[in-house]
């Protein structure tokens, strides 16, 4: 008779209470009237700390200017949807991404506030 002990890892569990939707709609910029009066003055910075907020290079959405449609807006919406679950296609991100740049930057910006999931772990020991 052999003793064998087995240990599983817990694994994470996410419940979101959010919807497979945009939490506001592209032209809803006026819901948050700093962040819109902040993408309208210097709409360059704005984009930068909202992709360095998101997690990316800060300098990353200054690349979208090398073209007529602009890759780093369409591909961080798409990072998004896929992130939280939002329903949607690469047709509808490139149309939004191509001539509605700065309101699809203020739409994502805002879905971040809403969907900022803290992570909190129960049971940590402090060094």
């Amino acid at each position: 008779m052999s003793n064998s002990m087995v240990v599983m890892q817990p694994k994470a569990v996410m419940i979101s209470s959010h919807s497979d939707q945009w939490g506001t709609e592209i032209c809803d910029c006026c819901d948050d009237m700093p962040e819109c009066c902040f993408a309208f003055w210097c709409f360059s910075c704005f984009t930068c700390i909202s992709a360095k907020k998101y997690g990316e290079c800060l300098c990353l959405p200054l690349l979208d200017f090398c073209g007529c449609v602009p890759p780093i807006t369409m591909s961080m919406r798409g990072s998004m949807r896929q992130r939280y679950g939002i329903k949607g296609d690469m047709c509808n991100d490139c149309l939004m991404a191509t001539f509605c740049r700065a309101c699809v930057w203020c739409q994502m910006s805002r879905e971040m506030k809403t969907r900022d999931l803290q992570i909190t772990l129960i049971g940590a020991r402090s060094l």
